[in-house]
């Protein structure tokens, strides 16, 4: 990785905050989805995984000193989101009729590791408003580990789909030359 240059470092800022903000509403209007990963997957789509993995450390690191103290164990699924799903981008499965199982495939794989962390380290319950989903589920009768990796899916698609819906026509839209001079600073 070459040095960060101001233009990359200020791209990677606006992508933190668009991570914090987002993190912010879900977790105040108790969203069942989360919002915390749409500037990682802005960042990894534009500037490649890397830089989406720097930017998801960033914001879920800032978001658990300041509001969402769960924010900071949960980096290991923005790391995940970040680098899967700039590989994935660049492999052209986030575009166009592949869009839904690009999505499907990364969401299956930090699902799997947001619902071991949260089974394992909270009992199931964190601050986000699945939280809730989780709890009538393994009230049912069902497994622990089985309801929150359920919930985690659910609500990983459709936080990733709507984050990837809304990301993608911007990075689609912007100039090519654009685009060279961010990777090129």
């Amino acid at each position: 990785m070459k040095k960060l240059s101001p233009l990359k470092i200020s791209i990677i800022g606006f992508a933190v905050a668009l991570n914090i903000v987002g993190a912010f509403i879900a977790l105040n209007l108790r969203l069942p989805i989360y919002m915390d990963s749409i500037g990682t997957i802005m960042i990894a789509f534009l500037m490649g995984p890397v830089y989406g993995v720097i930017t998801g450390i960033i914001g879920s690191f800032i978001s658990g000193i300041t509001f969402d103290i769960y924010s900071i164990y949960f980096a290991p699924v923005q790391i995940f989101v970040g680098l899967l799903g700039g590989i994935m981008f660049k492999g052209g499965f986030m575009k166009g009729y592949k869009m839904p199982f690009g999505v499907l495939i990364l969401s299956i794989f930090s699902s799997l590791i947001g619902a071991i962390i949260a089974a394992f380290l909270f009992n199931g319950v964190t601050s986000s408003g699945s939280s809730y989903i989780v709890t009538i589920i393994s009230n049912l009768g069902l497994n622990k580990v089985i309801s929150v990796f359920l919930v985690q899916f659910i609500t990983d698609y459709i936080d990733r789909f709507i984050s990837v819906a809304l990301i993608l026509p911007v990075v689609l839209s912007l100039p090519e030359r654009f685009k060279h001079k961010i990777i090129r600073s």
